[in-house]
């Protein structure tokens, strides 16, 4: 039996082929996947899952990466840019507030600087892996019936090609959605442990080990919390 091409199949294909296509490695899909994924396979016993890099076109290359954990050059651009401004701006407040001069205690800020930047994109890159399958099962349906909307009107489209420009939307929408709240949810969260940790637990420290201790701290408790499975 052949292996069907249609929005929802090529959907549970997607996530399945971006974890591994060996049974043993089913389990490492969300519950709804994988319980969908294991209804499939009873229904279609013989369908045999292709692998990530025989047949595919350029286009489902392409789909294949942007459900990935690696992210494109222009998203890492985004999260790394993002990262580093996120990271100067405590710069500021151990100036004002702690008395820390620039320019005497420039390289600890060159530093403390470059390691939150790394942190918080590692942070980015994560929550949005995590969040971009949660937005995608959500607004699949409204996504769905807008384009099938749009789409009816142009009734010499083959329904392979109407399928596929559905697929493509949902992932338009679930990868800006899931990258727009993964940079203001970890921003939130290492802004406020910084304020917290700077002004109140390590006030008694110097303010050279103030500012280190603080943003190791807020940016690696993002960096830890975005490697969990939920």
């Amino acid at each position: 039996m052949a292996w069907k091409r249609n929005s929802r199949v090529e959907w549970l294909w997607v996530e399945v082929v971006l974890e591994g296509s060996q049974a043993g490695e089913v389990e490492r899909l969300s519950g709804r996947v994988c319980l969908n994924f294991v209804s499939l396979l009873r229904t279609h016993s013989a369908v045999k899952m292709p692998k990530p890099n025989s047949g595919l076109t350029k286009e489902e290359e392409i789909l294949l990466t942007d459900f990935g954990r690696n992210v494109t050059a222009k998203y890492s651009a985004i999260f790394y840019t993002n990262a580093f401004l996120v990271s100067v701006i405590p710069i500021w407040l151990f100036w004002r507030v702690h008395l820390m001069e620039p320019l005497d205690s420039a390289i600890v800020f060159v530093v403390g600087s470059l390691i939150s930047t790394y942190l918080v994109a590692f942070a980015y890159k994560n929550t949005k892996f995590l969040l971009k399958h949660k937005v995608a099962s959500k607004r699949e349906d409204a996504v769905t019936k807008e384009m099938s909307k749009k789409l009816s009107e142009d009734k010499k489209m083959p329904k392979n090609e109407k399928d596929h420009r559905v697929l493509w939307k949902i992932n338009e929408v679930a990868d800006y959605e899931a990258t727009t709240f993964a940079i203001f949810f970890n921003n939130a969260i290492f802004v406020a442990v910084l304020i917290i940790a700077s002004t109140y637990v390590l006030r008694s420290f110097s303010p050279s080990v103030n500012y280190l201790l603080s943003m190791g701290v807020a940016s690696g408790l993002i960096a830890l919390l975005s490697t969990g499975s939920k």
